[in-house]
């Protein structure tokens, strides 16, 4: 269907010409499904914009054969390229948000893509529309045609984008990072959903992204791209089994996953970052960072050999020497630690979690909203009767999908909001009644997005020490010294210190937020999902950073992350919500042998690992869930539990506190009343 022969892609820049894209070679077959993956930078969305002629201006694409079901693309005039892409080739763009128009209604839009290239009506236009939203899943289609983007979540969100790209019946489909920031239970069913509509019109797929685990899903066959070129090319399967190029080897030792890497350990990491793209690059431009580079990769031209059946890699090192260092994580710890860090798993250490440091008891927060114009307004209730221990030198996972209430709850902590009942205790002390200024000295925040959480007008030095001038804490000379320790301590180069954030990579800009967390020097800081906007090998660096630091100065994390594979491998107990509320809190083992409640169940079944056999999970949350501002009466999981028993429906489940920890769930309350089928439904949960 789609046949790319020496593509390249370049942009002009005022340090001169940028090869983003170098001469790459790839075919995709009706219903077959290829996947990009490789860093920031590596020129992996250049590759599907470059195929869809969406390139920005300036930028020159040039290529031996780009041709799409034998026609001609390079020779196509920007009109008649414009009647293919949308219908015969649509693609899926990573941020729906600023891909969907926001002064248009969701129905104008996917009405609009048929229209402009099928001949048929507007009713027949939105027939098709409330057809697919009702096949991607979207909860009442119709009604939902009238709404704008800015009303909808982040998985309905990108629902629109599949289904606008599906309006016309494509051919081939482009998705550029379709599932990145999204929940598991979301995440599950994005590519359950892509899966069975490839199936059902037998659709070509290019996926472009950085999360393996995706990619072992979903692949039938893969390339790893880097620095503008693909190293390693082959069936998905020899990809994971028996990767040949030293920097697919390198990603991989990077995702923390079970039974390779222990709880607590220290995770492979990359050296330095993807090479400039300006100007020639001779010999393997891996070479800088690779840890068998020998004098020969640094001349001449390396072409991809054949190492096996449609398995091809960019590489001198011979084929049984790669075999033999695949799968050694100890061979990819290039970055040191920069504190005093214990290098051993939790289990192997003395150390216990200390007293409470934060204490929530029966903490809520009810907000104040309007369903619709001129209605009055209804109580949302976005945290209730938490309650719930931080305690010295541990992490706390808190988990659960988008709208939940984790971020509120984050918030509480910070001191942001005051919680409408309830209170939260630090150090066994009201900590509102202390006011903002000792909040912050205790309690700092990492984001998730470092770059807007850093004043693009001001210095890495300014932004780190402004806390300490702020609280008044030291004056300028102490002030510098201190911020160049952190950076030191942080594993930055002091260059750094006048450099503004966008001189920066996204690992460096979360480096330096890590800085100013820490230059108050707090008891806890709040990581609210610190590595989801990074690569993974810059994602590995971040975390053993933080465990590093953790460790050194006895910090007390709580990590809201909706990977799981990162809070598996960070926390010491794991807090799950829904709803507002906690439904389970027990220690990492407990959760992730043994989960009690069905919703962290259902969780855990949801999330991805790289294992290329297991195929993609079949989402046990098939329904979003229910609307906050309506919760269902009783158990607010019962609509979507798959052991939902009869008072379920109508009982708010009790807290069972006991050796295993905290549940609420009925399945689990003896004292509960019981029938036949209830009485079925625990045996099954047993």
């Amino acid at each position: 269907m789609l046949d790319v022969s020496n593509l390249t892609v370049d942009l002009p820049t005022p340090a001169g010409t940028l090869h983003a894209v170098r001469g790459i070679d790839f075919t995709v077959k009706q219903g077959e499904t290829f996947c990009i993956v490789g860093e920031s930078g590596s020129g992996k969305s250049l590759t599907s914009l470059a195929l869809m002629g969406l390139l920005p201006k300036g930028a020159a694409r040039r290529a031996d054969r780009l041709a799409f079901k034998e026609q001609d693309l390079l020779s196509l005039r920007e009109h008649r390229m414009a009647d293919l892409r949308g219908n015969r080739m649509a693609m899926i763009f990573q941020e729906p948000m600023t891909s969907l128009n926001p002064v248009h209604t969701v129905g104008g839009q996917l009405e609009e893509a048929l229209l402009r290239h099928q001949p048929v009506s507007r009713k027949e236009a939105r027939e098709r529309a409330v057809h697919l939203l009702d096949r991607v899943g979207v909860p009442a289609p119709a009604s939902r045609l009238r709404q704008f983007p800015h009303e909808l979540s982040g998985g309905l969100r990108q629902r629109v984008m599949i289904a606008m790209a599906l309006m016309c019946g494509p051919d081939l489909l482009i998705a550029d990072e379709p599932t990145t920031a999204l929940d598991v239970s979301i995440q599950a069913q994005i590519l359950r959903l892509l899966r069975d509509l490839q199936d059902e019109f037998h659709m070509g797929l290019i996926l472009v992204t950085h999360d393996l685990s995706v990619v072992a899903r979903v692949a039938d066959r893969v390339a790893v791209m880097y620095a503008g070129n693909f190293v390693e090319t082959g069936p998905v399967h020899e990809i994971f089994r028996r990767p040949r190029h030293p920097y697919t080897q390198g990603l991989m030792n990077c995702i923390p996953a079970p039974g390779k890497t222990p709880p607590g350990g220290r995770l492979g990491a990359i050296a330095g970052i993807v090479p400039s793209l300006v100007g020639t690059i001779t010999g393997c431009a891996f070479r800088n960072r690779c840890p068998f580079a020998f004098d020969d990769c640094a001349h001449g031209r390396i072409d991809l050999a054949h190492i096996g059946e449609k398995h091809h890699s960019r590489c001198l090192l011979p084929e049984r020497q790669a075999a033999a260092n695949a799968g050694r994580p100890e061979l990819w710890q290039a970055e040191e630690a920069h504190v005093e860090a214990l290098h051993q798993p939790w289990e192997k250490r003395d150390a216990r979690p200390g007293e409470p440091v934060l204490t929530l008891d029966a903490v809520s927060q009810t907000f104040k909203v309007r369903r619709a114009m001129f209605q009055a307004k209804i109580p949302l209730h976005a945290v209730n009767e938490v309650n719930l221990d931080i305690r010295e030198g541990e992490v706390l996972g808190l988990v659960g999908e988008s709208g939940c209430g984790k971020s509120t709850l984050a918030k509480i902590l910070l001191g942001l909001i005051e919680p409408t009942s309830g209170q939260v205790l630090f150090d066994g002390e009201p900590m509102h009644s202390h006011g903002r200024k000792f909040i912050a000295r205790h309690i700092q925040p990492v984001f998730q997005d470092p770059y807007s959480a850093l004043n693009p007008r001001k210095t890495v030095g300014f932004i780190i020490g402004q806390p300490l001038m702020v609280h008044g804490l030291a004056g300028r000379a102490e002030v510098e010294r201190r911020v160049k320790e952190l950076i030191d301590l942080v594993g930055l180069p002091q260059r750094v210190f006048n450099s503004l954030p966008n001189q920066l990579s996204g690992g460096q800009r979360q480096r330096v937020a890590i800085a100013r967390a820490l230059i108050m020097r707090p008891k806890v800081i709040i990581c609210d999902e610190p590595t989801s906007a990074l690569d993974v090998s810059v994602q590995s660096q971040i975390l053993n950073l933080l465990l590093d630091l953790q460790r050194e100065f006895s910090l007390t994390y709580l990590l809201i992350s909706h990977n799981l594979a990162v809070v598996q491998h960070m926390a010491h107990r794991v807090a799950v919500m829904y709803l507002g509320r906690l439904v389970e809190v027990t220690n990492r083992a407990n959760l992730f042998q043994d989960p009690r409640h069905p919703y962290t169940q259902a969780l855990l079944d949801s999330a991805l690992t790289p294992d290329p056999d297991a195929g993609v999970p079949d989402p046990k949350l098939g329904s979003l869930p229910p609307n906050p501002l309506d919760p269902p009466p009783g158990c607010a999981f019962h609509p979507r539990c798959p052991k939902a028993m009869e008072h379920c429906r109508t009982q708010m489940p009790r807290t069972i506190d006991d050796k295993a920890g905290r549940v609420e769930c009925h399945l689990h309350d003896q004292t509960a009343p019981i029938s036949i089928a209830n009485k079925r439904a625990r045996i099954s949960a047993a």
